[in-house]
């Protein structure tokens, strides 16, 4: 598995497997239509490439692991696989989570037709609010919680009732409500969840008007 994983990797690296170095090896087995392994070989031999050509391909591959492959490898230091380990599992999830966050407070922003701030770090600490949205002298909190599946909603409902606290808290001192939106992703967008609360944030703003 180890020897087939460099193989394959190396290959498609430098593109030994493109269709200018082996042809159109799809279209030509439609065209030959096989009965067997021997007929699909004689075939692409004689009308798309040489076995010639094949082996030379081969030579290239084994030059590329043998040599730069190598070569690269013997570059590589302990620091550097743990400052790649580091940047996979902390900055690429948080660079992963932000742009999650962005694209569903811009969809609700979007919907409400209403200006979504990010809160300030006080706000985070203090009462659990990512955004807020100010009409008049008051405000609405926005907490957004990216979730794997909707499976999971109910351990974060649980830590809704953790915070129901600190969201009161929000009420008394800026005078509007903090609403909680559920993230997930479908396909490649990002989508909320509980869409419900988009009308009982619509409520809220024409309360506070």
């Amino acid at each position: 598995m180890a020897k087939e994983w460099v193989l394959n990797s190396a290959t498609n690296r430098f593109q030994l497997n493109f269709k200018k170095n082996v042809g159109a090896t799809s279209e030509a087995i439609r065209k030959c239509s096989p009965k067997s392994l021997e007929e699909w070989q004689d075939y692409y031999f004689s009308n798309v490439r040489s076995e010639e050509h094949i082996i030379e391909l081969g030579k290239k591959l084994y030059v590329k692991i043998t040599e730069v492959l190598v070569a690269e490898i013997d570059e590589i230091t302990e620091e550097d696989c743990i400052n790649y380990i580091k940047e996979l599992v902390i900055d690429r999830t948080y660079d992963g989570y932000i742009r999650e966050i962005k694209t569903i407070y811009e969809q609700l922003q979007q919907v409400l037709q209403v200006r979504i701030s990010p809160a300030p770090d006080e706000w985070d600490r203090l009462f659990n609010v990512d955004f807020f949205i100010q009409i008049n002298d008051k405000y609405i909190g926005l907490q957004i919680k990216p979730v794997s599946q909707v499976s999971s909603i109910p351990e974060i409902y649980k830590e809704k009732g953790i915070q129901h606290k600190t969201h009161e808290e929000f009420l008394k001192k800026y005078g509007g409500k903090v609403f909680y939106l559920y993230s997930c992703k479908a396909g490649d967008k990002k989508i909320i969840v509980n869409t419900e609360v988009i009308e009982e944030i619509k409520a809220e703003i024409e309360r506070l008007q």
